[in-house]
């Protein structure tokens, strides 16, 4: 689904162009984006597959949410509807620990260069995995995962993750570790 979006400047600010993001992706216009993290006590990370009809990264396993921040919209806005969009939970803004920010620029063809500035959330997951509610056209499925499987996993079958980086991974590694202690 096309929506609007506000580009962002060279010092990675919303520069009040509003913008639909198929333009942004088809030009790789700097934009914004939410990543939330959801972890248990137990030191597992839930995981989502995308769906196959993404245009980016179909079938590969990736963060528990993930959406772009909406024209105007403050980005822990879009965190909590984006988390509600695709996994049926409603969270407060308390619950959402803010761990900075992330830059990531992929071209995935010549008509869809993603460019994008992730504002990265962790947050516990205190409802059980069968009582999701996903949304269909944009995830196939959850599923948790341990970390420390998911760091294996990472190393020896990358293939099957969306390529963030190992900094981006290590850092959600260490904020879930110094959070949830």
């Amino acid at each position: 689904m096309d929506e609007y979006i506000e580009l962002l400047d060279k010092d990675k600010k919303p520069n009040g162009v509003r913008c639909l993001k198929s333009e942004a992706h088809k030009n790789g216009h700097l934009h914004a984006s939410v990543h939330i993290w959801f972890y248990t006590k137990d030191k597992q990370l839930l995981i989502q597959q995308r769906h196959r009809n993404k245009n980016t990264f179909p079938n590969l396993w990736d963060v528990s949410v993930a959406g772009h921040i909406g024209y105007k919209e403050l980005p822990i806005i879009a965190a909590l509807r984006e988390t509600e969009e695709e996994i049926g939970l409603i969270v407060s803004e308390k619950e959402l620990r803010n761990i900075g920010t992330s830059s990531h620029k992929h071209f995935h063809n010549e008509n869809l260069i993603d460019n994008e500035l992730h504002h990265i959330y962790i947050c516990p997951l205190t409802e059980q995995l069968e009582n999701l509610k996903i949304q269909e056209s944009e995830v196939a499925a959850v599923k948790l995962i341990p970390i420390d499987a998911f760091k294996f996993e990472l190393k020896n079958n990358s293939e099957t993750y969306v390529p963030h980086g190992l900094d981006y991974y290590n850092r959600i590694f260490d904020a879930i570790r110094q959070f949830s202690s």
